[in-house]
């Protein structure tokens, strides 16, 4: 008799994988932000796979090239900058707090980073070496539609790879700094 695959099989496989997949991988979810400021937001969670190695592992990614050339390298980069926060905020003890942010009309910004002193940072990752002012623009509109009191003591990060040639953290577009992920791990 020929094995068919029918509802319960499927069901059965997928509950394998996903099971498979987390006890073996550790992963990040990234809940989405959400505070009433008139926004229609979508609430669905991101899920990140932490260890970025393991990701270009099971994507069959073997160098750096192979990542350039990637479609799923911009992800992979979330990804890594995702995993140094979550490490950041547990060395210095403070609770775990990542959220992401998007709205029913395609606003998105990678994180939001609620900080210790009660401030937000929105960042924007890019996996390309240059940062354009064009970048910048999601974390400006949503900026824009916070309270007052928000914007007062927020900050926003477009973190994207080193450059080439040394290059220092600088203003993007007002009210934004780029900065190599570096840099940016290091202001955390």
């Amino acid at each position: 008799m020929p094995y068919t695959y029918g509802v319960s099989s499927s069901r059965c496989l997928r509950a394998h994988a996903q099971t498979s997949l987390g006890v073996t991988t550790p992963r990040l979810v990234v809940p989405p932000f959400f505070e009433s400021f008139g926004k229609r937001l979508l609430k669905s969670p991101r899920i990140y796979i932490a260890d970025a190695g393991m990701a270009c592992h099971l994507l069959g990614i073997a160098s750096a090239a192979e990542l350039a050339r990637s479609p799923f390298a911009g992800a992979i980069f979330e990804g890594f900058i995702a995993s140094e926060i979550i490490k950041s905020q547990i060395n210095r003890g403070a609770r775990r707090e990542l959220y992401h942010f998007r709205d029913a009309q395609g606003l998105e910004v990678d994180f939001v980073l609620p900080r210790p002193d009660g401030g937000r940072w929105l960042v924007e990752c890019k996996f390309g070496r240059t940062a354009t002012p064009a970048m910048a623009r999601p974390m400006q509109q949503l900026a824009r539609v916070m309270p007052a009191a928000m914007r007062e003591t927020m900050r926003c990060w477009l973190v994207h790879q080193a450059p080439r040639t040394p290059a220092e953290t600088h203003a993007l577009a007002p009210g934004v700094k780029a900065a190599p992920w570096q840099a940016f791990v290091d202001a955390l």
